[in-house]
């Protein structure tokens, strides 16, 4: 029996997904882009005149499907020099099986199709192959496949939210639920949706009013609805707000979020209710979050041994945590309140900090706290993101440069235990409550900034 792509009797479909380094601003070629780079006659768009990487199983199997490819259109390299040549050779392309993704790729869409979406058909796929045996094994046998949606958890990892002052005033006058009806069909749509909102609510907060000399917060209880609505499934609570109406407030928000089943962490009713992981396991996926706040004590009502709020960071209690977790076998997202820094540029401390959790193990390294959107880096292998910017809050023109109208909404994808892919997606505020997801043109422009204050460009 003879095994070939195609065959009488397939026995496996094998996804392969078409890559480049992570700060790769195109998010996608078309399949006509993809066979002329193949036959070496692409000249025109970012990847023209650009050899398709990949190992040699690979070039092995598309020769099969599209026959030989020019010498020059193709370099064939090791498995394991692909990714630190394809960094090293920027702006370059490769192709790669499913099952070799890493964080450091980013995966692009041919024809708007890419193998990390949630509703992934592979057979419209251009980079599906179906392998089969070239005569008849007179047995039935069940196709196997290197992607299996049931194997398959996504999150979104979001930054700062306070339904509060303009933000607040903004959802009276248009509807609670006005603020994320743009941004829904992607927060509903992943497995893990993550928020963090940094304020307590309270049964008598006063009707909101826009004053910016104003730092002590509540919402109202109506508000929930919103977080509620955009499918929010596990509550960061390391906000520096979240004791703004002392131990009362603090604990009246934990008892709302009880009532309506809604996890959370970096936050409780005392210290040890707020160092706790919040723990899921999905679709075999065990994934840990865990979060503190490093700002220091007199800037927030940091949660002690009696006393409910935010959980102060404790670097060594954290490291020894996350060690734990790994060796039960969780995927670890870590998220900070920190500093808020006006500045692409991740700041020394936050690199110093967000690195030495990466260093200990944790998977994603996620910054919750900033106003303005950070940059990123790799540490280990370890996704680290300095900040995301906000989510729900009222900064609308008010930053210089209206900074604080762009950010980010992170999507991870692990899958089989193992934390494979990012897709970035930006957002931009369309008034004091509302945020929309960047155009083509918006994202790329933001992307180029971000890259470049990563160090990437």
């Amino acid at each position: 029996m003879r095994l070939e792509v195609g065959g009488t009797t397939p026995i496996a479909h094998w996804v392969y997904a078409l890559v480049a380094p992570f700060p790769t601003i195109p998010d996608g070629v078309a399949q006509a882009d993809l066979s002329a780079a193949w036959a070496g006659t692409l000249e025109t768009g970012p990847f023209a005149g650009l050899p398709l990487k990949m190992d040699a199983a690979t070039y092995g199997a598309l020769t099969q499907l599209w026959g030989p490819s020019p010498v020059a259109a193709v370099e064939i390299l090791s498995p394991e020099e692909l990714l630190p040549t394809s960094w090293a050779n920027q702006p370059s392309w490769a192709i790669i099986p499913f099952e070799q993704l890493d964080p450091q790729w980013k995966v692009l869409q041919i024809e708007g199709i890419s193998p990390i979406q949630k509703d992934f058909d592979p057979a419209a796929y251009a980079l599906t192959l179906e392998f089969g045996l070239g005569t008849d094994p007179g047995v039935a046998i069940t196709p196997l496949s290197n992607r299996d949606p049931d194997k398959f958890t996504d999150i979104m990892m979001t930054g700062v939210t306070a339904l509060v002052r303009g933000t607040a005033l903004t959802m009276e006058r248009k509807g609670v639920l006005y603020p994320g009806e743009d941004i829904r069909p992607l927060t509903t749509a992943v497995d893990i949706m993550h928020v963090n909102n940094e304020i307590p609510f309270t049964p008598d907060c006063a009707f909101p009013k826009l004053e910016y000399d104003k730092l002590v917060f509540c919402s109202d209880v109506r508000y929930l609805d919103l977080l509620l609505d955009i499918g929010t499934d596990v509550m960061e609570l390391s906000g520096d707000h979240f004791g703004d109406y002392g131990p009362e407030g603090t604990l009246y928000t934990l008892g709302l979020y009880d009532e309506v089943g809604l996890p959370y962490y970096g936050g409780g009713r005392n210290l040890e209710d707020g160092r706790k992981p919040y723990l899921i396991e999905h679709n075999g996926n065990k994934i840990a979050f865990i979060g503190c706040n490093a700002k220091g004590s007199h800037y927030y009502a940091p949660a002690d041994e009696t006393t409910p709020g935010a959980v102060p960071c404790d670097f060594e209690w954290l490291e020894g945590e996350i060690a734990r977790l790994k060796e039960a076998g969780y995927l670890v997202v870590m998220t900070f309140q920190h500093v808020e820094y006006y500045s692409y540029v991740g700041q020394p401390d936050l690199v110093r900090d967000f690195g030495r959790m990466a260093a200990a193990g944790a998977d994603i390294v996620s910054g919750s706290q900033s106003h303005q959107a950070h940059g990123m880096a790799f540490v280990d292998g370890k996704f680290v993101h300095y900040g995301l910017g906000n989510l729900f809050f009222d900064q609308y023109l008010f930053c210089e440069n209206a900074v604080c109208d762009y950010a980010f909404m992170d999507r991870h994808i692990i899958y089989e235990g193992r934390y494979i892919s990012t897709e970035l997606i930006p957002i931009r505020f369309i008034d004091m409550a509302r945020p929309r997801p960047m155009t083509p043109e918006e994202k790329a422009w933001f992307l180029g900034i971000i890259f470049e204050a990563s160090g990437w460009k």
